[in-house]
C-alpha cells in the first residue's frame, strides 16, 4: 500500500498537468472566431499585406520585418520574435508591449480568447 500511494500521486499530478497544457494550447475553432476581429487588417494564408502585415509565418519571425510593409520604428527596433506567449502579450495590449507601434486594436482582454487565436493561428501556419 505504501509503494502504492506516490505511483497515484506521481499520476494523479502527470494527469493535472495534461489536462492544463491540453486547456492552455486554445480552442482553434473559437480561435477562427476571435480572429475575425483582425482579419480587416491582416491576413494569414497569404503573403498579401493589408493595412496591417501579413501574419502567415508570423511564428518564428522577427517582428517589423514583412517586405512590403511599412513599420512604425518602434516595431522595427523592438527586438521581439514572434512566438506564442509574445503574441498573446501583443494582442492583450499592444501598446504595451511595444510602446509607439501603430496597430489600432482594441485589446483581447480575455485570457482564453487570446489563447483561442493563438491555437487558430498556429494551426493556419501548418497549412
Amino acid at each position: 500500500m505504501n509503494r502504492i500511494m506516490p505511483a497515484l500521486a506521481a499520476a494523479g499530478v502527470l494527469i493535472v498537468t495534461v489536462a492544463a497544457n491540453a486547456w492552455a494550447d486554445g480552442d482553434v475553432a473559437k480561435g477562427k472566431r476571435v480572429f475575425n476581429k483582425c482579419k480587416t487588417c491582416h491576413e494569414l494564408t497569404t503573403a498579401k499585406n493589408k493595412i496591417g502585415p501579413t501574419l502567415q509565418g508570423v511564428i518564428g519571425r522577427k517582428a517589423g520585418t514583412v517586405p512590403g510593409f511599412k513599420y512604425s520604428s518602434a516595431m522595427q527596433n523592438s527586438g521581439i520574435v514572434w512566438d506564442e506567449k509574445t503574441i498573446q502579450q501583443y494582442i492583450a495590449d499592444p501598446k504595451k508591449l511595444v510602446p509607439g507601434n501603430k496597430m489600432v486594436l482594441a485589446p483581447i482582454k480575455k485570457e482564453d480568447q487570446r489563447e483561442d487565436v493563438v491555437a487558430y493561428i498556429k494551426e493556419q501556419q501548418k497549412k
